[in-house]
């Protein structure tokens, strides 16, 4: 059984409220646990916009059963009219998350039968206790850098494959590629992104927003490669073209990495262009496809690299 460091927080944080809670000799204290437990949450935004949302719900929640049970008296009928009122209220001023919070709120004032300032006031410092320790303990976030690294790694060593695996269809047909690598990187792909922008809710800083912007390059680049796969199964293998075309593919395999080394293959690609259009025109319909898929294939690959030049810029 795996404890990580939000259960960890999320424990710690429910005692160390509750017991100021009963330090300052609250009622209900043992609510201020259940704030605090709410209040972590997976990134330091989100706990900054929950912890907003729970006190402006636990406001509008004690202002409406306030003037509600002093108009209606304590009784489930005044508790139903409560929640249709505050609810909406809720929901218009965007904190519908806060709702089962807010309640619990509500609840206390029943329970007691009776509104007192003591008792308002008990409830908000309850709020603040378990809202406060649950934003400090959500400073201590762990750094998920190595973890994006690791996923950096396996996606590009996965373009790696793709690559020379479209270079070994060219020089030899079809072979028994399961293109596994394929479905894996647009796996990988997802969970990094989604990752990298949770490291960027907690840390805030340039360093982790350049994990997320790496991982948006390389979410474009895999749509290119995606579309170029199928031009590149159309192409005829073993032709003095496609020869040409797999060392190319070979080379921008070798030159996957965090670097950048577009200009380069940009320049060769061009270099690869000028020759092929200077070539003698297609004498026959086979050759006339095999030169048109052959300038889409290579109109695919320098939107791949213009991708990476860009994130350069």
């Amino acid at each position: 059984m795996k404890i990580g460091s939000r259960i960890l927080k999320t424990a710690i944080g429910a005692g160390i409220s509750i017991a100021l809670a009963q330090a300052f000799q609250l009622t209900f204290y043992a609510s201020a646990g259940t704030v605090t437990m709410l209040c972590i949450q997976r990134t330091r935004k989100k706990s900054y916009e929950i912890a907003w949302q729970r006190f402006l719900a636990c406001l509008i929640g004690l202002s409406v059963a306030a003037a509600i049970f002093s108009l209606l008296g304590y009784n489930t009928w005044a508790i139903t009219i409560i929640l249709l009122i505050s609810i909406p209220l809720m929901i218009r001023l965007k904190a519908k998350e806060s709702v089962i919070a807010s309640s619990v709120f509500i609840f206390h004032l029943y329970v007691m039968k009776h509104i007192t300032w003591q008792l308002v006031i008990n409830e908000i410092a309850l709020m603040i206790i378990g809202i406060t320790v649950g934003l400090l303990l959500n400073l201590f976030m762990p750094s998920a850098d190595q973890e994006l690294r690791r996923y950096q790694q396996k996606i590009e060593e996965n373009f790696r494959i793709i690559f020379h695996e479209m270079a070994r269809y060219l020089r030899e047909g079809d072979h028994d590629w399961s293109g596994m690598e394929i479905v894996e990187t647009n796996r990988l792909l997802k969970e990094a992104k989604e990752r990298s922008v949770h490291n960027v809710e907690n840390r805030f800083d340039e360093e982790e927003l350049k994990f997320y912007r790496y991982f948006q390059m390389r979410d474009k680049q895999f749509d290119v490669i995606d579309h170029l796969i199928p031009h590149l199964v159309s192409f005829h293998p073993y032709s003095d073209q496609g020869e040409k075309l797999a060392d190319f593919l070979d080379q921008l395999a070798d030159g996957v990495h965090p670097g950048n080394t577009a200009d380069i293959y940009l320049e060769q690609l061009k270099e690869m262009t000028e020759e092929y259009r200077n070539m003698p025109l297609p004498s026959t319909e086979e050759e006339f496809h095999m030169r048109a898929t052959l300038f889409l294939i290579m109109n695919e690959i320098r939107r791949y690299l213009k991708i990476k030049k860009r994130l350069a810029k």
